[in-house]
């Protein structure tokens, strides 16, 4: 019996004349953006930590959501609903799914429990994705929920509480080699401090990249070659998380020597937590040579929390492919729904309208960031803005041609610069405006 009876068939696209809320309006997955089909471009996943385990509870209350196909929490019922979120994937043509180790299967009461447990869970991940094409993005562990984790994971205080979580990432990178998973991710959850006055945050630091190495090393015994990220978040639940944002993350990463082996992932609301938006950590991350993958979202600009809802803004999603695209496309990342339907949105049918919105929005925001390169007049609007650069002494010093003395010299003789050419900003949003709304 269907889990999502109200659901018939797969949802398909229709076209934007459509008013059928279980069909797509934007997203055709096949149709061809800059030589390539749309859903190669998107690479949606589903995180299996909203999308099945979210109850809707909060620090107020109690979960709201009606979940017919849940019961104890145990090994039989987390292989139920395995099964009903490779149902709930193949009727949203979602390729692709993002999980963390205590999401699928419950934790027992010792380290040894939770391993046999994953393992009769993965039997059932094999066979739903060898049934339905479906594939891992990425797989992660929990190293933040349990209360042994108060004080971090590999950031911890208690050398015991290290070595666990070492040892249950382990068992988590090993599972997401044997699913095929194409990448690993660390979370830092509770990887910061409350409390500078109790800390030794240098030791803290060494302690959390001695623990990527590692993973590195272990990713290499096993023969994973799947892409490591670190995935930034400013705050929340510590007052000061070590992953603040793409730059720390990236100084990070080349500070322990990592560079080789991990890029980003980013999460649009963890940008607006850091002050950023989410465009700018692209960008950053980028021209760094760091964009990995994307949890897709977006957060109440109202809230000062972490909100997980789905992306429904389209100049939101404009930006984000403009530089997906700008810095080729996604390798082994996506675009991963790291989202939650709202406390009243609770019923099963909800989670189809929530991701059929957000792929819409996806879809949409990439074909207006493909016409937008077509056309080349935002790019050509840039070049000519630093088109001091192209030629002369702004060329003369690209090309490290010059030092303080020589520029000194330059001006001496050339004189005051004459004002910069206006930045255009009112006419770059129109341009914007005119792709988007036409």
């Amino acid at each position: 019996m269907s889990a999502f009876s109200e659901v018939k068939k797969t949802v398909q696209y229709e076209g934007t004349t459509s008013k059928n809320p279980l069909a797509f309006r934007f997203y055709n997955p096949d149709e061809k953006i800059e030589g390539k089909p749309m859903k190669d471009i998107l690479r949606f996943a589903a995180a299996y930590w909203h999308t099945m385990r979210a109850s809707g509870s909060d620090q107020f209350g109690s979960g709201t959501m009606l979940r017919p196909w849940e019961g104890k929490d145990n090994v039989p019922n987390a292989q139920k609903r395995v099964k009903v979120f490779f149902e709930f994937l193949e009727k949203l043509q979602i390729p692709y799914y993002a999980f963390h180790d205590r999401d699928i299967a419950p934790e027992g009461d010792s380290l040894q429990e939770s391993n046999n447990n994953l393992d009769a869970i993965v039997k059932t991940l094999k066979e739903e994705q060898k049934r339905t094409g479906i594939k891992l993005l990425w797989g992660t562990a929990n190293l933040f929920g349990h209360p042994r984790f108060m004080h971090g994971a590999a950031t911890s205080c208690n050398a015991d509480i290290f070595a666990f979580a070492a040892a249950q990432t382990k068992k988590a990178l090993e599972i997401t080699h044997e699913l095929g998973g194409q990448g690993y991710t660390f979370w830092g959850g509770r990887e910061g401090y409350q409390c500078i006055w109790n800390t030794d945050m240098k030791r803290e630091l060494d302690h959390l990249a001695k623990f990527m190495h590692m993973a590195v090393e272990h990713a290499k015994k096993i023969g994973f070659k799947g892409q490591f990220y670190f995935e930034p978040k400013p705050k929340e639940p510590t007052k000061h998380q070590y992953d603040f944002d793409a730059a720390a993350c990236i100084n990070f990463i080349r500070t322990y020597g990592l560079e080789k082996y991990v890029k980003l992932n980013i999460e649009t609301n963890h940008a607006t937590l850091a002050s950023h938006s989410v465009e700018h950590e692209l960008d950053y991350a980028g021209s760094q040579g760091f964009l990995g993958s994307i949890d897709a979202n977006t957060g109440d600009t109202l809230l000062g929390w972490d909100t997980d809802q789905f992306p429904t803004n389209v100049y939101e999603t404009t930006k984000i492919m403009l530089i997906v695209l700008k810095y080729g496309g996604f390798k082994t990342g996506g675009l991963n729904f790291d989202a939650k339907v709202r406390r009243e949105s609770f019923e099963p049918i909800d989670l189809f309208y929530a991701h059929i919105g957000g792929m819409d929005t996806f879809a949409l925001g990439l074909k207006i960031a493909a016409d937008i390169r077509k056309s080349g007049e935002i790019a050509q609007l840039v070049k000519e803005r630093y088109n001091s650069w192209d030629t002369g002494v702004g060329k003369e010093i690209e090309s490290d041609k010059h030092n303080f003395t020589s520029l000194e010299k330059y001006i001496l003789k050339k004189g005051n610069p004459d004002p910069n050419k206006s930045g255009r900003q009112e006419l770059f949003e129109n341009i914007i405006n005119r792709y988007t709304f036409k």
